[in-house]
């Protein structure tokens, strides 16, 4: 009993220094602990996609822009002086009633001082030849008037036997002469009139000798609808001069819409008429559905936004929807189209964000175990978010989504 008693207290003696030996054994076991651990390679947080299957479309994406079908173009169809059209963009037409426009004939330009010289100098030739015209006239007419007296001097010489009848066939002769001569003088007056007229005019400006506010009567062209529709653009909103063809009024019937987008040629081969179309981003709440219905056979080049010359090809889409959920789109009007230049129903696809290129093919990194297992696949269509598997891949398998360059074939993975 003695013996454990002094046990006791010798151990109750030496108690702090066991525990500061326990204390640093075991901080140098955590530190120990801490160090092995940073050398356990750490799982690589990711993105987790499923092979499924389903329903497959390739589609061609552009921009397209609404059109009437049946456009309209209202032309001048000859120079001159254009009133101011009477209708505005939207307005009801009925063929053959409703006036578009109305053409005047031209004013006459203005003249330079030459020109204006040159003319002053004709109208004052014009009107010498006009007072000389007069003059002659009046000579003809007095020698007429002597004429017919000879004449009947003679007549009455002749009864009497005191002249021979030499004498009074040579004053009748003198009478035709005297007319024949009156009446040539008579049209010389007349062209002269119509020549000074013609000198004249040429010295007129534009508008001059004319009320501004009279309207011409039965010197102009009035234009009419040739449809029943609406007027879509109004070329000119005020009086105008225009020349022979000038476009004036665009009518069409709003309800008739077509969509023309121009596609890469490349895209173009890879679609049939008939083929399906969405119709997105145009305004309204849902996509609407139409038909591709034709691919004009003549490509064009056009220059891109970055400077590259590219071959398009116009196709034009009619909208398959009823009219009244898309009444609100007109002419001109922006749409985004996706064309189905492939389909499948029963398709095994995989994300596309899970492909990537591995030398001359495509892989995927498969979800084993938490692992990241490497698989070479074979693709066939694909859009723009999914592909189609033909090799490599099984329905439900889990494969790593936009994989970096820390994930290999092997490492160890978390779903994010």
């Amino acid at each position: 009993m003695a013996l454990l008693d002094t046990l006791l207290a010798k151990l109750g003696k030496d108690r702090p220094t066991q525990i500061k030996r326990g204390l640093l054994i075991l901080v140098g076991l955590m530190i120990l602990g801490t160090i092995g651990w940073s050398f356990v390679p750490a799982p690589v947080a990711v993105d987790i996609g499923t092979v499924t299957r389903g329903r497959l479309e390739v589609t061609v994406d552009d921009e397209g822009e609404t059109q009437v079908k049946e456009r309209y173009v209202v032309a001048s169809p000859a120079a001159g002086r254009l009133e101011r059209i009477p209708v505005d963009a939207g307005d009801p037409v009925v063929a053959g009633q409703t006036l578009l426009a109305t053409i005047l004939p031209a004013d006459p330009t203005f003249l330079s001082a030459r020109d204006e010289a040159q003319a002053e100098a004709r109208a004052e030739a014009a009107r010498a030849a006009k007072a000389q015209a007069d003059a002659d006239l009046g000579r003809a007419k007095a020698a007429l008037t002597y004429a017919k007296t000879e004449l009947a001097r003679a007549q009455r010489l002749a009864k009497q036997g005191t002249i021979p009848q030499k004498a009074l066939d040579q004053a009748q002769l003198d009478v035709q002469l005297k007319s024949a001569e009156l009446e040539s003088a008579q049209s010389a007056v007349h062209v002269a009139a119509y020549n000074l007229t013609s000198a004249e005019a040429a010295l007129m400006g534009p508008s001059q000798g004319k009320n501004p506010d009279e309207k011409v009567s039965g010197c102009c062209i009035e234009l009419r609808s040739p449809i029943t529709g609406v007027v879509l653009r109004r070329h000119h909103e005020s009086e105008t001069v225009v020349p022979a063809g000038e476009p004036l009024v665009d009518v069409g019937d709003p309800n008739n819409i077509e969509i023309i987008a121009d596609l890469l040629s490349t895209d173009a081969v890879k679609l049939k008429p008939g083929a399906h179309v969405y119709i997105d981003h145009w305004g309204g709440p849902r996509v609407l559905n139409g038909r591709l219905r034709l691919i004009e056979p003549s490509g064009f080049t056009k220059v891109s936004a970055l400077g590259i010359e590219e071959q398009r090809v116009n196709v034009k889409i009619d909208i398959t929807d009823p009219h009244d959920e898309w009444a609100s789109l007109g002419d001109g009007f922006r749409v985004e189209v996706r064309i189905v230049a492939w389909a499948g129903d029963d398709v095994l696809k995989v994300p596309v964000a899970a492909l990537f290129r591995d030398a001359e093919g495509w892989a995927v990194f498969v979800d084993h175990d938490s692992h990241a297992a490497l698989r070479q696949v074979a693709i066939g269509h694909r859009n723009d978010l999914e592909a189609e598997v033909v090799s490599g891949l099984k329905q439900d398998e889990e494969v790593v989504l936009h994989p970096g360059d820390e994930i290999v074939d092997g490492k160890k993975i978390s779903t994010r």
